[in-house]
């Protein structure tokens, strides 16, 4: 999955839904999102795959809206969404309050929290370990944020990549000691690099529940017309299905809910 990955970076695709075959292009709803996140997007013999990619769909079905979603990269897409380059991006990424002030968001639609990647041998056992150690994180990720608040802002063991791929080849080669990332996106290394001898930590004690929407511009009427759909999508077992696929077990749709 990994290498696939990075057979990606930089690439692009577009993909839109099956309804609508007449609406012009310039109708379509543009998307963009870093697909260097398995397994929620990631690049596949040039196409852009993942469940981030499969929810989008059933989504804009729902919604009856054309789209067209692009491989940007991760700090340019908000970038994209700011300048309204781009009408809504989706890339797993976490709702919170200094986002808000800039970007609205949808109702949210995954809930994940934040896992240690380390060395088999290693001897971190928890976040707190991570104190001493050189640590990888995506730039510009609230995984970033959560290592921040353990080891400090101006922390320089806390090492910055452009992607959560790179941190993780830098861990495997031995250039930091631990990389902080989402759940999903950890155990999905974990189980397709078994011969890696990485492992995953969990830490629900000093890493809190968080949560993915839809991104959009500051005002944007999308959301409007986004969030009704995404709710069907959840309630109707469509999401179930989708998460299933990915995943290999069911949601927790209650506490999904609940968020909304």
């Amino acid at each position: 999955m990994l290498a696939v990955a990075l057979a990606g970076c930089g690439s692009s695709s577009d993909k839109t839904s099956s309804s609508g075959g007449s609406e012009k292009e310039s109708k379509k709803v543009k998307v963009v999102t870093d697909a260097t996140f398995a397994p929620f997007e990631y690049m596949d013999k040039g196409k852009i795959v993942g469940f981030d990619v499969d929810l989008l769909d059933a989504v804009m079905k729902e919604a009856g809206m054309e789209y067209e979603l692009k491989n940007i990269g991760w700090d340019p897409l908000f970038a994209a969404v700011q300048g309204k380059e781009a009408d809504m991006a989706v890339s797993a990424i976490t709702i919170d309050k200094d986002r808000k002030q800039t970007y609205d968001f949808s109702i949210p639609y995954f809930e994940s929290t934040h896992m240690i990647l380390v060395k088999e041998g290693s001897t971190i056992k928890n976040a707190l370990d991570l104190k001493g150690k050189v640590v990888g994180v995506q730039n510009g990720t609230t995984g970033q944020t959560a290592v921040e608040k353990i080891l400090g802002a101006e922390n320089k063991n806390i090492k910055k990549f452009e992607n959560s791929v790179v941190a993780i080849m830098d861990l495997v080669n031995g250039g930091v000691e631990a990389v902080v990332t989402d759940n999903a996106v950890a155990n999905e290394y974990v189980k397709n690099n078994p011969d890696a001898k990485v492992k995953a930590i969990e830490d629900r004690k000093n890493f809190e529940s968080e949560f993915y929407g839809f991104m959009f511009p500051k005002g944007s009427e999308l959301k409007a017309k986004i969030d009704p759909a995404l709710k069907k999508v959840i309630e109707s077992g469509k999401y179930t299905e989708i998460y299933k696929k990915w995943f290999g077990k069911e949601p927790n749709i209650d506490n999904l809910l609940k968020q909304q």
